[in-house]
């Protein structure tokens, strides 16, 4: 048994899931004794990831609640009756999860925990406040989550992606380290490219087109892509398409693209309900079209890749919509509106085609990309949760 207990928690998105496990393996590999413990949600439809990972030792679930806002809805959501039903009942999940939180950290007995994000966050850091147990909490995107800011007050330290005084939290607790990303993501050289392409199977003169709406997918840019996916195979008849769905989808595009496509189409393009490697999968691909999530954002700015984002306008406070801002303000990345994708799917085809044909763009957008990246960002945040327990 080892004398250290560290509890991760975190989780209903990929955004947390993959930074708690380049952690979680970073914590391993400074301190291989540690007793690593996450604690997920029940019912999170990603929660066996963390369950499969050789640096996790142990895996608890507590119930959890989420309070639903939607950006640019505003006061008419709290009229809406099934909304307010669901609030309430996840009010209810909530308190059950706390005590289930408490009861779970007696037992552990850990010396720090790490709170990601995601509402899971809030019986657990409940609970370690109750106990007096130290936290610290993460925050990737210029607006924190509301799960953070309900636990904020007790939380020992503030990590965040941006700079400190873009954020509301006191200054003494807060500390710019930026986003973990798991060490398989690194800068890509034409040479780690075309490896990445042997281990995937994918012919090293071929263009090859990433797609991936997060851990859960995206309903929305799945049905663009799968509008447009036709067109691009016969204007680049040597084009393949990885297209990461999400887990719910993956039947219903697996469908959608028998029908849409010719047997000769289906053999280059490949559908993942989740896909686990997806550092393989961007590294080897001439143009990435993504959301605008901050952890997918980080590691592609790392490989220093050329990205079509298209930002989800639903999310609380529009932090998608803010992150898209100001890469194209930079010019680190091709911008596309959701409302602009639905209403002419051949948009993003076009801004596609144009990457697959302008090699100097593509270079251009990822080298920009790329001066966004913070390659020491998990071994600072690891670092910082181990000084903790000192």
């Amino acid at each position: 048994m080892s004398n250290k207990t560290i509890v991760l928690t975190g989780g209903g998105s990929g955004g947390h899931i993959t930074p708690i496990l380049a952690v979680a393996s970073e914590l391993k590999r400074l301190e291989p004794d540690t007793n690593i413990v996450y604690i997920g949600s029940t019912g999170d439809g990603l929660g066996d990831i963390p369950a499969d990972h050789a640096a996790i030792d142990s895996v608890y679930t507590v119930r959890a609640g989420k309070f639903r806002r939607y950006h640019g809805e505003g006061w008419k959501q709290l009229l809406d009756v099934p909304t307010l039903f669901k609030n309430l009942r996840d009010a209810v999940y909530v308190l059950i999860g706390f005590w289930q939180s408490r009861a779970l950290l007696k037992r552990l007995q850990p010396q720090i925990i790490f709170v990601k994000g995601g509402f899971v966050g809030v019986p657990v850091g409940l609970a370690a406040a109750s106990r007096h147990i130290p936290f610290i909490t993460h925050d990737s995107d210029a607006i924190p989550g509301l799960a953070n800011r309900m636990i904020s007050r007790w939380a020992r330290l503030h990590a965040v992606a941006l700079p400190k005084n873009v954020y509301a939290y006191p200054e003494a607790k807060t500390i710019t380290t930026g986003i973990p990303l798991q060490s398989s993501f690194k800068p890509v050289t034409e040479a780690l490219k075309a490896e990445y392409r042997q281990e995937i199977d994918i012919p090293l003169t071929s263009p090859l087109l990433f797609v991936i709406g997060g851990g859960l997918g995206s309903q929305r840019v799945n049905g663009a892509v799968a509008e447009i996916v036709p067109h691009l195979l016969r204007e680049f008849p040597d084009l393949y398409v990885v297209h990461g769905v999400g887990r719910a989808n993956a039947v219903e595009m697996n469908g959608l693209y028998d029908a849409k496509l010719t047997s000769q189409q289906q053999g280059r393009v490949r559908v993942f309900g989740y896909v686990n490697d997806v550092f393989r999968y961007s590294g080897a691909a001439d143009v990435i079209v993504t959301r605008a999530g901050a952890t997918n954002l980080a590691e592609f700015a790392l490989q220093g890749k050329a990205c079509v984002v298209v930002p989800s306008p639903f999310l609380t406070g529009g932090h998608q919509l803010k992150n898209a801002h100001y890469l194209e303000e930079i010019n680190a990345a091709v911008i596309i509106d959701e409302e602009e994708l639905l209403a002419d799917p051949n948009r993003l085809a076009h801004q596609v085609s144009e990457l697959l044909k302008d090699s100097a763009k593509r270079t251009a957008l990822g080298s920009q990309l790329a001066t966004l990246a913070k390659p020491h960002a998990t071994q600072a945040i690891a670092k910082l949760i181990l000084e903790q327990t000192t």
